[in-house]
């Protein structure tokens, strides 16, 4: 423009107007934040435990687990000494059980390298077990107030949004950081993904509502990125033997490189076709989609003597830590 002033829509008038905007968005955030049960305190433990929930997992999948998880472990030191398949049977059906195995050896770490205490800043976090940039940003911002800007999907699409570019490399972290608000970090970074959860979603974004929409240069368009990948399909066939009010289920080696030391049932061959499935359903797991044949027999003499497992009652098979397959199908058999 003729005296050098930004367009009131270009990038640079973005930066250049942060203030209003942090302004703008935490106002809106002060407003309507949604009511979750990490956000009702500041405690480091808490955040931390919502974090790593929320990685790869749904919000409203996660409520209910986060409030059983923390009433079952309600500190750090709590969880630190619990046996690993009581933390695997809180955590069962949110999937992904890496994170709880790296949850355990993070408090682990937590209570003997600090005495309890969590680290208070990010560089330092990122030394515990499961706690990457994101993570332990986030942490250090919400519970400490450290001024470290996050970036997980929901920032990354409204900065994308925002600048009306696809966004490589360290450019999204470099934006954040830009337009972090010091004095509010923590709440800043959790306006930024509310606004990404709420509003500013993946498809038909709600721009009438968006406290940032006089900023915003894309005006929620922005072109398509590439397709993602078919899912596979594949499917697979298990066995529930009941007899006499117990159920057969095998444990996954300790060793095994998938949800180790988890309950499932048998897993049975369906090449040789045999009697129709009892119960189908699908099932998903990251890049496969799978029909799940389930067969059922009522007889301990259908069990093959090669399966190595335990006849369980309903009271203690609601204790192991299931994977969610086998949780599911115990479900739709009324097991559980």
């Amino acid at each position: 423009m003729p005296d050098g002033k930004p367009s009131p829509r270009s990038p640079l008038a973005i930066l250049s107007e942060k203030r209003r905007l942090r302004r703008r968005l935490l106002d809106w955030y002060d407003r309507n934040a949604r009511d979750l049960p990490w956000r009702r305190d500041r405690d480091p433990y808490r955040v931390w435990v919502s974090e790593i929930m929320l990685q790869q997992t749904r919000v409203a999948a996660v409520i209910e687990h986060y409030r059983t998880f923390i009433a079952r472990f309600p500190t750090v030191r709590a969880l630190a000494k619990a046996r690993e398949s009581s933390i695997l049977a809180a955590w069962s059906g949110l999937g992904y059980y890496r994170r709880a195995h790296m949850l355990h050896r993070a408090a682990k770490s937590v209570l003997r390298d600090y005495a309890g205490e969590f680290p208070a800043s990010a560089k330092k976090l990122r030394g515990l077990d499961g706690i990457g940039r994101y993570t332990a940003a986030a942490i250090a911002s919400i519970a400490f107030g450290e001024a470290a800007a996050v970036v997980d999907g929901n920032v990354e699409r409204v900065l994308q949004r925002l600048f009306s570019r696809q966004l490589l490399g360290e450019e999204p972290w470099e934006l954040a950081e830009a337009l972090l608000s010091r004095q509010r970090p923590g709440d800043f970074n959790q306006a930024m993904m509310e606004l990404g959860a709420t509003l500013c979603t993946p498809r038909r974004p709600k721009c009438e509502a968006c406290p940032v929409f006089d900023f915003c240069v894309s005006h929620g368009e922005l072109e398509k990125a590439a397709k993602g990948k078919r899912q596979k399909r594949r499917t697979i066939g298990y066995t529930l033997n009941r007899s006499n009010g117990v159920i057969f289920l095998v444990q996954r080696p300790k060793q095994a490189s998938l949800m180790p030391g988890m309950w499932e049932l048998p897993e049975v061959s369906l090449e040789n076709g045999g009697t129709r499935p009892w119960l189908t359903l699908r099932h998903s797991i990251t890049e496969t989609d799978f029909i799940v044949q389930v067969r059922r027999s009522s007889s301990a003499q259908t069990t093959p003597q090669t399966i190595e497992g335990r006849w369980l009652r309903r009271e203690q098979i609601v204790r192991l830590p299931l994977t969610g397959l086998a949780r599911k199908i115990l479900r739709a058999a009324k097991v559980i």
